[in-house]
């Protein structure tokens, strides 16, 4: 007879709770147990996209478990893990998801004898439908006390995740990196698209633009690295056409201008290392 399934509890279920709930769920290595968000209506929304699991209005109907992932935004993991401590219940392996945020969140929870960890997982989980398409290969960085950290990997590496230990104090470098390459790349081409926009480009003529520069820039990314990739005036070393372009950008937005510049800049430096 096999040995029943660890159980997990979610205290929010957002995009990165229903992804990985769901996830663990379908390869049969934990058992969904109790589920706790905003509303038991969204608590319930959460329990039928993973396929399992019970709604709970209150943390106190929330019962022991082997592990507890607490997927709350940032600002709300300290509280919720002092809310959490204060019900008493056996000592768990407690985990949260925040990239920026160390394990030591959860320090009420660490006094009373948990074993805690952040799990962090460089993936855009904008829909979880999605997400549980692509988490395959995707990287996991695990951080916090042995015991958590050691029991927490084979649990991701089963998903298909490649996780790595990393410091507490790396931290924040480590999640501005992953906001760098992933959350700013909608920021900057909605930034184009007004610009062309602006300059009288049909609008019927952008998702078509979009899709081709975009598949292209990262299929060259992809083949050549970030430094061989690299084209525009600011690698070729234009510097008279990149400040016209700054200060026409700069008369309609002085932010966006700004930013040109500054990125131009970083472009510039990029191509003259390529070239050592």
């Amino acid at each position: 007879m096999s040995a029943p399934l660890p159980t997990l509890n979610l205290v929010g279920a957002g995009r990165v709770g229903k992804t990985l709930g769901r996830l663990w769920q379908q390869a049969g290595v934990l058992q969904i147990q109790d589920v706790l968000t905003t509303s038991t209506a969204s608590a319930q929304a959460a329990v039928d996209f993973i396929g399992a699991g019970r709604a709970v209005a209150t943390p106190a109907q929330m019962r022991p478990a082997d592990l507890w992932l607490l997927a709350v935004p940032d600002r709300q993991i300290a509280a919720s893990a002092q809310t959490l401590a204060a019900l008493g219940l056996p000592p768990a392996l407690a985990f949260h998801a925040s990239g920026a945020l160390a394990a030591a969140e959860l320090a009420p929870l660490q006094a009373r004898g948990w074993h805690c960890a952040s799990a962090h997982c460089i993936l855009s989980f904008a829909d979880p439908a999605t997400a549980q398409q692509q988490f395959h290969g995707t990287v996991c960085a695990l951080e916090g006390d042995t015991a958590a950290t050691q029991q927490l990997k084979p649990l991701l590496t089963d998903l298909g995740a490649q996780c790595f230990a990393l410091a507490s104090e790396h931290k924040l470098l480590y999640h501005a990196a992953a906001v760098w390459a992933t959350n700013f790349l909608p920021v900057l081409q909605a930034k184009a698209e007004a610009l062309w926009q602006r300059s009288g480009l049909p609008a019927e003529l952008l998702p078509g633009l979009r899709e081709r520069l975009l598949h292209n820039a990262v299929d060259n990314l992809l083949a050549l690295g970030p430094a061989a990739a690299l084209t525009g005036p600011a690698a070729r070393g234009d510097t008279a056409l990149v400040e016209r372009q700054g200060q026409a950008i700069t008369a309609l937005d002085a932010e966006a201008g700004a930013a040109y510049a500054a990125l131009s800049a970083m472009a510039a430096r990029l191509a003259r290392d390529r070239q050592l």
